[in-house]
């Protein structure tokens, strides 16, 4: 297990991750960062609103992909590549800076 360090809307946290896991969980953290930061652009509503109303948009995706005879792979795909491509473009402006 390996420590990481994440934010989320511009709140720092810390997690024990696994390093195979480490790049399917920053693109989670990409993910749950930009869904609270457009619902707080739209409804500027405080922290546990938006981490339970994020929580409960999430949660109706996944049903509403279970009831429709299950997750969309190719469309999951390409965003989650999309989500990494743009997690490696960060890393690669923070590694420069050492």
């Amino acid at each position: 297990m390996e420590q990481l360090d994440f934010s989320i809307l511009g709140r720092e946290y810390s997690v024990s991750v696994k390093p195979e896991e480490r790049a399917v969980f920053l693109a989670a953290v990409e993910l749950v960062d930009t869904r609270m930061r457009e619902l707080e652009a739209r409804t500027h509503a405080g922290l546990e609103t938006l981490s339970i109303m994020t929580a409960i948009n999430f949660a109706h995706e996944m049903l509403e992909s279970q009831r429709s005879g299950g997750l969309d792979l190719p469309a999951y795909k390409r965003r989650m590549q999309a989500m990494g491509d743009r997690i490696d473009k960060a890393l690669e402006t923070q590694e420069n800076l050492f």
